[in-house]
């Protein structure tokens, strides 16, 4: 029988799990000079004379990158309604509210031709999610942002190493935030990091990672605010300077193994593709819609049925405001249908760089056998 193949899994060398063993080794386990060349790395790796702070969440950069912004009770905040919770959740815990606009069939990403009517006087900012890892029609959203006024919180937490033009996600534009989750493209273990042009929003990223903390010239603590606690550790920035080194890497061969999806699936009919985009892509996931009302089938038992065959199945996501929070709040699902398609019908299909060109022959041929 062959091996189970998960839908994702972190690529670990023996390099990096020996440089995490020098760090143990050197009692510095907190945040220190590791976090400061992980830090420095990735303003690297990005380009652009940018300011990058890293934490131990996406979640609690965008939250961060929202508070740096001036977002508090009361404002607006348009989100894509496809997306992980989080994007929504750091919103409402700011007590500003989530405005949810669709999203667009073939890119999962928000349609933004729908974002003038979802803009009030209360609109503050747009943080758009570049799904999957393709970015999103960047002039068309900062234009829009510039016109109306708004700040932009970049929810790159699928992102990490896609492009635009060449010019990475993250070297330009407003607060960038990236996710070093272990189904990311690289990994920290947990973590993530905001890119900024801005030297003053990174100090205070420094601060709210940190309890609000602000050292004088003598070392002295003085607290500024209340912060939060989200400082990443030494451990978990050597593993993350260790990925970063492979991530290009990495992408290349997901976009290899994106291809031969592409590839497998030609001409058939039973599964909704996502857009393919260019080489700007960097693939964090692989998703194709099945109309499974349709087929007389529910997604849980498509999944068991695949995992019986050794192939493992995830979904991301369903909807924002299908979500049971959201839907005390009033929020409707029939809103934003075509979020609320892509959430009752996507599946996620493995990819990761460890696979092989025949894995993803088993696990289209296994598809289409189990929905024949």
């Amino acid at each position: 029988m062959k091996p189970f193949l998960p839908f994702t899994r972190p690529s670990i060398d023996a390099e990096s799990i020996a440089a995490v063993g020098e760090v143990l080794r050197s009692g510095q386990l907190a945040s220190g000079p590791k976090v400061q060349a992980f830090e420095g790395a990735l303003a690297e790796y990005l380009g652009g004379n940018r300011q990058v702070r890293v934490m131990t969440s996406a979640t609690a950069g965008l939250e961060m990158a929202l508070e740096v912004a001036g977002i508090g009770p009361d404002d607006e905040v348009i989100v894509p309604a496809m997306s992980f919770a989080a994007s929504a959740n750091v919103v409402a815990r700011l007590r500003a509210k989530p405005v949810f606009v669709d999203i667009d069939l073939d890119t999962r990403n928000i349609n933004l031709d729908r974002v003038p009517a979802a803009i009030t006087a209360k609109t503050r900012a747009i943080m758009p999610v570049h799904f999957a890892g393709l970015p999103v029609d960047m002039d068309a959203l900062y234009g829009l942002a510039a016109d109306h006024g708004l700040r932009v919180v970049e929810d790159a937490a699928h992102a990490i190493g896609s492009r635009v033009a060449d010019r990475p996600i993250g070297s330009f534009g407003d607060l960038v935030v990236f996710s070093f989750h272990p189904n990311k493209n690289m990994t920290s273990i947990e973590g993530g990091a905001i890119s900024t042009g801005d030297a003053l929003a990174a100090e205070l990223f420094e601060q709210y990672r940190f309890h609000g903390i602000k050292r004088n010239a003598a070392g002295e603590v003085d607290v500024m605010f209340p912060g939060a606690k989200s400082n990443l550790t030494d451990i978990a920035a050597q593993v993350g300077i260790d990925q970063l080194r492979r991530l290009d890497g990495f992408n290349l061969r997901r976009r290899e193994l994106a291809g031969r999806y592409f590839e497998e699936f030609e001409g058939y009919s039973g599964v909704v593709m996502p857009a393919r985009g260019d080489a700007g892509h960097s693939w964090h996931m692989f998703q194709v819609l099945i109309d499974f009302q349709a087929r007389g089938m529910t997604r849980p038992a498509f999944q068991k049925i695949m995992a019986d065959r050794g192939i493992g199945i995830g979904v991301h996501y369903p909807s924002i405001p299908s979500l049971k929070y959201y839907r005390d709040l009033g929020y409707r699902d029939e809103d934003t249908p075509v979020a609320a398609r892509v959430g009752r019908e996507t599946v996620t299909l493995p990819l990761f760089p460890a696979m092989q060109d025949e894995d993803v022959t088993r696990v289209c041929r296994e598809l289409r056998d189990v929905l024949k």
